[in-house]
């Protein structure tokens, strides 16, 4: 018995060694986004990856792919599916292919402000909606704010008849589609890290977006006027893949779920902060004119959109517009 000693002590150091291996190695998670580290989903994303790393150390890997240099939110979601991303937070427009329902989140002047969408949000209806992925795969983890949507424009915009037949970039949405030719514009879908150049260029008269957006992906400079509508709000879903996400040994996921709920809070109190900011930079920069509309123009917007609600209520549920519209009281 003496002579297999040595060897069983080899071999068990060998199996103790493997498995040391195996578990040291980290749990990569890519997060996938858009827009540029200085805007609030940007700072969100490099505070989960701080707080991810402070929390779980060697366990768990967070790599960030910022501006759209991994997957442009057209594709994330489908990438996602396949393995190749862990977490993204695209714009809630970019769930129509999997859910109706929010599209509620685009139908025009419906929230008043921002403190409107978080009610709502947080409310049962708004929360029920991050679980209406789970039959195609997807998890939702939390909403993410950028802010209220301004429109920008080669001329000015102060009524709808100053938008007829001029072309504006949307996400894709049929929402947003039958926005814009609610007042006689013309939309086209296109991805966002698409937009400068196509503004450069003239391809498209204008786009809509957030101050933060407009002013860290510099539309500004190419735009030469900014009405400030407020007519739409420009919210994220952070999501995972089911299996991702239920795959993730419990402590783990306690604890990525925990620095996920925190760098989403302090990613929306960046977002007020930054769009202001974004604003007043602007502003400052002279190269493009702020338009202010005064109440009867925008009454003139809400009315020619507004109808579009209708167009849309079925598919999403009257149910949800209602809570939605309830929610600025």
């Amino acid at each position: 018995m003496r002579l297999f000693k040595p060897a069983l002590t080899a071999l068990s150091a060998a199996i103790l060694f493997a498995s040391t291996t195996v578990m040291a190695d980290p749990i990569t998670i890519k997060f996938s986004h858009v827009v540029a580290e200085n805007t609030p989903k940007g700072q969100m994303a490099k505070k989960f990856q701080q707080l991810v790393e402070e929390r779980l150390g060697d366990k768990v890997d967070v790599e960030l792919y910022p501006s759209s240099q991994l997957y442009g939110d057209d594709k994330v979601l489908e990438a996602m599916l396949l393995g190749d991303v862990q977490l993204a937070a695209p714009s809630l427009s970019k769930f129509q292919k999997y859910t109706d329902q929010l599209q509620v989140f685009d139908l025009p002047f419906l929230f008043k402000d921002m403190a409107a969408v978080e009610s709502f949000q947080a409310s049962e209806i708004g929360q029920s909606l991050l679980t209406s992925l789970e039959s195609k795969g997807l998890v939702g983890l939390g909403y993410l704010h950028n802010g209220m949507k301004q429109l920008s424009a080669s001329s000015p915009l102060t009524v709808p008849e100053d938008a007829s037949g001029k072309k504006f970039r949307i996400m894709t949405s049929d929402v947003l589609e039958a926005q814009f030719e609610a007042i006689d514009a013309i939309s086209l879908k296109k991805p966002f890290s698409e937009v400068f150049i196509l503004l450069q260029t003239r391809a498209i008269d204008g786009q809509e977006n957030t101050y933060s957006n407009i002013y860290s992906q510099k539309f500004f400079e190419v735009q030469p006027y900014i009405t400030e509508s407020n007519h739409g709000v420009l919210d994220y879903m952070v999501v995972s893949s089911a299996r991702f996400w239920e795959g993730l040994p419990d402590d783990v996921r306690g604890e990525v779920k925990s620095a996920l709920d925190e760098a989403i809070v302090y990613g929306n109190e960046l977002s007020e902060a930054k769009n202001e900011e974004a604003k007043q930079a602007i502003i400052a920069s002279g190269q493009s004119e702020i338009v202010m509309l005064d109440a009867a123009q925008r009454q003139q917007w809400v009315d020619a959109m507004k109808p579009v609600w209708g167009e849309f209520a079925d598919d999403i549920g009257q149910n949800i517009v209602d809570a939605a519209e309830a929610a600025n009281q």
